[in-house]
């Protein structure tokens, strides 16, 4: 018996591992957020198979299910979208499980950056233009930011910038970030990157708050920030370069 903690990725049922997918066929529970992943994804779970939405349920709700399967000996998928290693909140589902001592692994899966990337067609890397990326979000209602997080600060590397769980902060994003970045910086919102209805809006960080008001995006929204967004003139990288040497491509004699 284990719990399988499983990236179900952005949204898309296709973008799911191969080892995700085994493991919720092959457990007898699934608990899965039913508010971030489609029904799409959990569609394989065993034909017997007791199936939980969790958005409506309490950590200690979650873990009474979990260790009522170990008792049972019986393996529990718990599908998270994403990557459960962001924003998944399985650091005190494993702090839980760790003390009852209930087996846990863990599957990755696609980020939602990852997606919002492809669904702008770019590359959020690019040389010379940014070789750093951050993901952070903003504080709302949910948990507070630690102090020395603040946009202020993350800003001021210029880095790109994928801020998750804030669409509704984006005002205030705009203003901390706009004397590190300028108003004409590229920036972007992908809603429900990898989804049927997904959504890609361009701009800029001083007209990106007023196309998502427009847009009436209000949540699970990815926005971006960054040079990047729109970069031509960049260096290629030296990864391919034919004046390059390395131990894969030796000089030539």
């Amino acid at each position: 018996m284990k719990v399988h903690f499983i990236g179900a990725g952005p949204g898309d049922p296709d973008l799911i591992t191969v080892r995700g997918k085994k493991y919720i066929t092959q457990s007898p529970i699934c608990l899965y957020a039913g508010s971030l992943v489609p029904q799409a994804l959990i569609s394989d779970t065993p034909a017997n198979a007791e199936v939980f939405d969790t958005a409506s349920m309490t950590l200690d709700e979650i873990i009474e299910i979990m260790a009522n399967a170990y008792d049972r000996d019986l393996s529990v998928a718990r599908v998270h979208s994403g990557d459960p290693s962001l924003y998944g909140a399985i650091g005190e589902q494993i702090r839980q499980l760790s003390i009852r001592g209930i087996p846990f692994d863990i599957t990755p899966g696609v980020p939602a950056y990852a997606a919002a990337a492809a669904a702008l067609e770019t590359e959020l890397t690019l040389p010379g233009i940014s070789q750093t990326l951050i993901l952070t979000r903003t504080a709302m209602q949910s948990s507070g930011m630690p102090p020395d997080e603040t946009l202020a600060n993350l800003g001021r590397t210029r880095a790109t910038l994928a801020i998750h769980l804030s669409i509704r902060n984006i005002k205030k994003i705009q203003t901390e970030l706009e004397p590190f970045y300028g108003a004409d910086c590229p920036a972007a919102i992908v809603y429900q990157a990898s989804w049927p209805n997904q959504k890609v809006i361009r701009g800029t960080l001083a007209t990106l708050a007023e196309k998502a008001r427009a847009a009436k995006i209000t949540r699970t929204a990815l926005i971006l920030i960054g040079p990047v967004l729109n970069a031509e003139a960049f260096s290629n990288s030296a990864l391919y370069n034919p004046d390059h040497v390395h131990i894969l491509r030796p000089k030539k004699s």
